[in-house]
């Protein structure tokens, strides 16, 4: 026995352990509407390479003799006109925090489960919140990046993040990543759910619903992301949920960036089209956003809105986002209690 042993015990750091975290990351949020908030957000964003694939010899001159000069003045103005001033944030990171808190009251059954949100751009940051629950006891970590369809731009860096957290830890927690469950039958049904019971609000129904998702560079597609065929996935399961046509229910891509041909149909030339070709009434919903945000508040309900009318539409409604209500809930909870079996 080494004589050593006992002393080396006895000054042995104090250390938690026994617990398992979960982890619920979102996309990103400035800490304000001003300039700097905004360009700080924007450079960290726009300088993951998993976003924009570009070479940086090509794009980081763009980046910073153009874009983060122009850029954060007209998103912060977009962001100022949907910002929860109540509590002086986005409703991204009311509905992140919302949605960890409920998760975590959720779990009381599991004493030993510890529930925590991050943001892959901005703050909370993930390596932040691994190190919290590291500390705190966390054997093992379950990271839950919040998209129900893969992508590289997304969850993929998601987990990169992550990744690049544990190379900084001596006693590293195991670590598990949620996948894509654009095609779960809870996911599928609370979507429906949504989109009925919003519809029941309305005095009037909807000639077409558009599922607009957040797009990608058809380039990324070409390179074999699986997202575009998971998104059309998704939207053909609530299509046959509701047992709706094609033509009553379809599938658009929003949010495109810079010169690069998008993943298409594109949602604003479609609502431009249906418009134009004598459609007066369109609903649109965004299932591949967890929570509503600027793409969702401001793009559609906001931007989308304004251009069929413009062109001639008469009615419109933005369904939104599952968010924090028991349906999204009962989403959030399905997934990560499936993905913690075996450890809990």
């Amino acid at each position: 026995m080494n004589p050593n042993a006992e002393m080396i015990a006895v000054n042995h750091p104090p250390v938690q352990f026994g617990k398992v975290g979960v982890l619920l990351v979102n996309l990103g949020t400035p800490d304000g509407t001003d300039y700097k908030s905004m360009r700080r957000y924007l450079q960290e964003f726009l300088t993951d390479r998993r976003v924009i694939e570009w070479s940086r010899f090509l794009w980081y001159p763009i980046l910073y003799g153009i874009v983060l000069n122009t850029r954060p003045g007209k998103v912060g103005k977009a962001y100022a006109s949907i910002w929860n001033n109540d509590l002086d944030e986005s409703y991204l990171r009311t509905y992140t925090r919302n949605q960890a808190e409920q998760m975590a009251k959720s779990f009381a059954d599991l004493p030993n489960v510890r529930v925590d949100w991050a943001m892959r751009y901005g703050q909370p940051s993930i390596k932040s919140k691994m190190d919290e629950l590291q500390k705190d006891g966390c054997e093992k970590i379950l990271l839950f990046p919040l998209y129900p369809q893969y992508a590289a731009a997304t969850t993929a860096t998601v987990n990169d993040e992550a990744f690049k957290a544990l190379l900084k830890m001596r006693w590293q927690p195991a670590l598990r990543t949620v996948p894509r469950y654009h095609d779960d039958p809870v996911y599928i049904e609370a979507l429906a759910n949504s989109i009925t019971g919003h519809l029941a609000t309305l005095d009037w129904e909807p000639e077409v619903i558009l599922t607009s998702f957040h797009g990608i560079p058809k380039s990324y597609f070409m390179k074999g992301d699986p997202y575009h065929c998971q998104c059309y996935k998704t939207g053909r399961l609530v299509r046959e949920k509701l047992g709706w046509s094609k033509e009553k229910l379809q599938v658009t891509f929003q949010s495109r960036f810079g010169p690069e041909e998008w993943l298409q149909p594109y949602t604003d030339k479609t609502v431009e089209k249906l418009a134009q070709e004598g459609v007066k009434r369109i609903a649109v919903i965004n299932p591949g956003f967890v929570s509503d945000c600027l793409e969702t508040l401001e793009e559609i309900a906001v931007e989308a809105a304004e251009s069929f009318h413009e062109h001639g539409g008469e009615k419109f409604t933005h369904i939104p986002c599952l968010n924090d209500t028991p349906g999204g809930m009962a989403v959030l909870e399905h997934v990560v209690r499936r993905e913690l079996m075996g450890w809990v």
